[in-house]
């Protein structure tokens, strides 16, 4: 079960306590970041006016200070292609420590927009799965097509989006659809092409509607990818034989085809194909043609 975790972007817009200060200072107080006191202040309070206009200086400077930064921050935020997006989507958080830090302020919004989305999406797969459990398996389809919509266009979405496939497969087994648990298993191994459970699930399918060599094909790849899988080596040497019966029985029917085909034509000549033998030439392997009356 994939475990998202939500982080919430940090909030913005706050105004900085000198900044504030200083907007709520009297109209004409701070000019150039500096005012002498008038000559009624000073009377009887010369050191609360000066320690008053040291803190005006202070406040002004600072506002003066975070508006250069802000400038400054602007100017050296890097503009960010869809490329760049990406590839800082599908990476991890420990990746995007190392980028610069005006780049990793500007994807905050977007990452948070695509955590966000993440989240909800494991919210959804989550009930399919209580769903499935309680033997809901239309609902439980329903809640993992939700999760599939919402992650649908986040590129760090594969993982989630390949089990809710492999889900909805599980799912149409339940209900005896073969065809479609064939389908959403390949929609999963499209996003994951070494996801065993869904290799095993198509399989069976396969197995269930008869496709025998292409069962064989699944379970010979999850041997590939994992030697040491019981139930695929077991399914293989089980399915060979099934897999040559039928092959066998399909080249009868083609033959009785052609035979059909063959006396519909020759019947109009008084003949028909067993006016025709196939001989096999033991040393070559090939078969020839006779006429027999």
């Amino acid at each position: 079960m994939v475990s998202i975790e939500q982080v919430d972007s940090p909030a913005t817009g706050k105004t900085s306590t000198a900044a504030a200060a200083a907007e709520a200072a009297p109209s004409g107080y701070v000019s150039d970041g500096y005012e002498t006191a008038s000559d009624t202040e000073l009377n009887g309070t010369e050191n609360g006016s000066n320690r008053e206009s040291e803190n005006t200086i202070n406040m002004a400077s600072s506002s003066s200070d975070g508006d250069l930064l802000k400038e400054k921050t602007q100017e050296q935020q890097p503009e960010v292609n869809q490329e760049q997006l990406n590839e800082a989507l599908e990476s991890d958080c420990d990746e995007l420590r190392f980028c610069p830090l005006p780049f990793q302020l500007s994807l905050l919004p977007i990452l948070g927009l695509h955590w966000k989305a993440l989240a909800q999406a494991n919210d959804a797969k989550v009930e399919g799965n209580a769903l499935f459990k309680d033997g809901l398996y239309e609902e439980a389809l329903s809640k993992y097509e939700l999760a599939l919509q919402v992650a649908a266009d986040i590129p760090s979405s594969t993982e989630i989006r390949s089990i809710c496939h492999a889900n909805r497969a599980a799912c149409f087994t339940k209900l005896g659809k073969h065809e479609e648990t064939i389908k959403e298993c390949t929609k999963a191994l499209e996003l994951n092409p070494t996801y065993i459970k869904a290799l095993v699930r198509r399989a069976e399918a396969h197995e269930k509607l008869e496709h025998f060599e292409e069962a064989i094909t699944d379970m010979t790849k999850i041997l590939e990818l994992e030697p040491s899988h019981d139930q695929a080596r077991r399914t293989v040497m089980r399915l060979k034989p099934l897999a040559d019966e039928k092959r066998e029985k399909m080249k009868e029917e083609m033959i009785g085809k052609l035979k059909e085909m063959g006396n519909s034509i020759l019947g109009r000549f008084g003949m028909s194909v067993d006016n025709f033998k196939t001989v096999k030439d033991p040393n070559t392997g090939s078969y020839s043609v006779q006429f027999q009356k």
